[in-house]
């Protein structure tokens, strides 16, 4: 009998609430969940006994270098690595050359990642005309494109200017869009900081990154965005008090949301010690205190969702001494396995818990339609299956970025993602 290859049968998986359950895959949709094993004859069949089935993970937070740094990465080795770490939709940032803050720009990520074809690649368009931070880029042209940008973001620099992202703010508004922020006063954490300020700061001599520089931005969109009744996104949240910040301003009503990346919810500035560039990442990494304060967050809802902040990066960029080497670490790939080694593995999320920060939330907050819905019948076929049972040793020269500035080289993480799927089709295992 001939194999039905436009229809697939995953037998077996078990959904995030805890039920085992068979999901029939076919015309880019879930056709069919239940107990189908036997009933389908003749199609592509998945055995997932074992397997976790997620809806696919939505990054918020991707930067996939093109154009500009095609020898970092491109938008379709950035796709490779998402598919598998088990996304299915990813946010490209706008701190490309040239910056993604027109209309044109824009269509042209969005038609890259079509090209590519293994996720669905969203552009986020910056905030200000090449991220300088004085003159807003063209947000109504790039919402009514092609590309539909609802997420903006100068990330890499802060909108420092009040006014300006008043403005930002205002202007987003109308079409429901939301600006994510990098939040970093340059006055009290000047771009060329790269230690969190304290003890081990002074120690190695290097400029350090006051966790305040972080929340004191915090502080001030949060009411700008009660003041305009507008969207706020704080990007990777790194201390404690800015979770305090988002904790309050949550309760007061205002519509804030957050992300913490994979790194800030397990490494410390502990390992800067070695000097070790890899380590070098904007926000830095904190001290104990502040990641455990993340991880609460995370668990309690404060913080809405993780996001990668892939951020490759050629060799010859990274290997320097550590205040001239460029900020940043991929994420990609180990993503969900450092949450499930952090959050689940310590009582902190459960499956569904997972599925809400890495899909549903993300999805929700980015507006993708498609994205981050729940494994029922009629819904896009867009999923990850993950063995949550094995541990894997990280092999940086495995990975199908083309960068190799990977913080959990040698790290024994656990999970695996064995297969993704976009709308149906396998994008990812074999």
């Amino acid at each position: 009998m001939s194999l039905d290859h436009s229809k697939t049968l995953i037998a077996g998986a078990t959904l995030p609430d805890g039920t085992r359950t068979d999901l029939l895959l076919a015309d880019g949709a879930i056709l069919e969940t239940g107990s189908l094993d036997g009933r389908h004859e003749g199609v592509e069949r998945v055995d997932a006994d074992g397997l976790i089935a997620l809806p696919g993970l939505v990054d918020l937070h991707t930067h996939l270098r093109e154009p500009g740094r095609e020898d970092a990465e491109t938008v379709l080795t950035g796709s490779r690595a998402a598919a598998a770490g088990g996304f299915t939709a990813i946010l490209a940032m706008a701190n490309t050359n040239p910056v993604t803050d027109t209309a044109e720009a824009a269509e042209r990520i969005l038609d890259l990642g079509r090209t590519a074809g293994l996720v669905d690649v969203q552009p986020v368009g910056a905030v200000t005309k090449q991220l300088a931070g004085e003159e807003l880029a063209e947000l109504g042209l790039m919402a009514r494109s092609r590309a539909q940008v609802k997420v903006f973001s100068d990330d890499g620099k802060c909108v420092h200017d009040a006014r300006v992202m008043r403005r930002a703010l205002e202007y987003v508004k109308a079409f429901g869009g939301v600006v994510s922020q990098h939040a970093q006063d340059p006055h009290l954490a000047p771009y060329t900081s790269c230690c969190h300020e304290g003890e081990i700061s002074g120690r190695l001599g290097l400029p350090g990154w006051p966790g305040v520089a972080e929340e004191v931005i915090v502080a001030r969109d949060v009411m700008l965005a009660r003041h305009t009744g507008s969207r706020v996104h704080v990007a990777h949240v790194s201390t404690a008090g800015s979770v305090e910040v988002i904790r309050w301003a949550k309760a007061q009503g205002i519509a804030v949301t957050a992300e913490v990346t994979p790194h800030h919810l397990l490494l410390t500035t502990d390992l800067l010690a070695g000097y070790d560039p890899t380590y070098k990442v904007n926000p830095p990494l904190r001290p104990a205190e502040d990641v455990e304060a993340l991880r609460v967050a995370l668990s309690d809802g404060t913080i809405d969702a993780v996001a990668t902040d892939h951020a490759p990066h050629a060799r010859h960029d990274k290997e320097h001494a550590f205040v001239d080497a460029a900020f940043g670490m991929l994420g990609l790939e180990t993503s969900l396995q450092v949450v499930a080694t952090v959050m689940v593995e310590n009582g902190l999320l459960d499956w569904s818990g997972v599925a809400r920060v890495m899909s549903q939330a993300p999805a929700r907050i980015a507006g993708l339609d498609g994205h981050g819905g729940s494994l029922r019948a009629g819904e896009p076929a867009n999923l990850t299956l993950v063995d949550p049972s094995v541990q894997v040793v990280v092999d940086r020269d495995a990975s199908a970025s083309l960068s190799r500035n990977n913080p959990w080289h040698e790290r024994k993480l656990t999970g695996r993602v064995v297969a993704s799927f976009l709308r149906g089709a396998r994008t990812y295992g074999s």
